[in-house]
């Protein structure tokens, strides 16, 4: 698990960009390296220079997409087919929460607590930063599903 937050000036995209371009160039100057041994896929989140919150999806291969909402991961097809169906732009911040929650609570293989997953939040409101939900909030939310 890794957390990355910053407080630049620069956009969700110009840090998505420099991320890309490291996982493109690694390797690239040591021929005795091998070529981007680790693929992974990376979701990064934040908000952009009009207030408007941004999701963007990193593959292996450093290419990335603005998504509304999207899964990765183990049971990400059936996940993602989830929250193409009940995503929508104009959801709250706790429906979205609870969407989320929810799905993984169909896709995951064993039960889903406080204690196995995490909840990271990006407000848009001015003077926010990223936090972690307390457990004991998502544990709230886990009982009403």
């Amino acid at each position: 698990k890794a957390v990355v937050s910053t407080q630049s000036t620069g956009s969700v995209e110009s840090v998505t960009q420099s991320v890309s371009n490291l996982a493109l160039s690694f390797g690239e100057y040591d021929r005795n390296s091998m070529s981007r041994p680790f693929g992974v896929a990376i979701l990064m989140a934040g908000i952009d220079e009009n207030g408007e919150s941004v999701l963007l999806h990193m593959d292996p291969s450093g290419t990335y997409l603005k998504y509304g909402a999207k899964a990765i991961g183990a049971g990400s097809e059936g996940a993602q087919a989830t929250l193409e169906e009940q995503y929508h732009k104009s959801m709250s911040l706790d429906e979205g929460i609870k969407l989320c929650l929810t799905v993984l609570k169909q896709v995951m293989e064993e039960k889903i607590s406080s204690t196995n997953i995490e909840v990271g939040v990006c407000r848009k409101e001015a003077g926010s930063k990223f936090h972690l939900m307390k457990k004991d909030n998502i544990d709230d939310i886990l009982k009403t599903l």
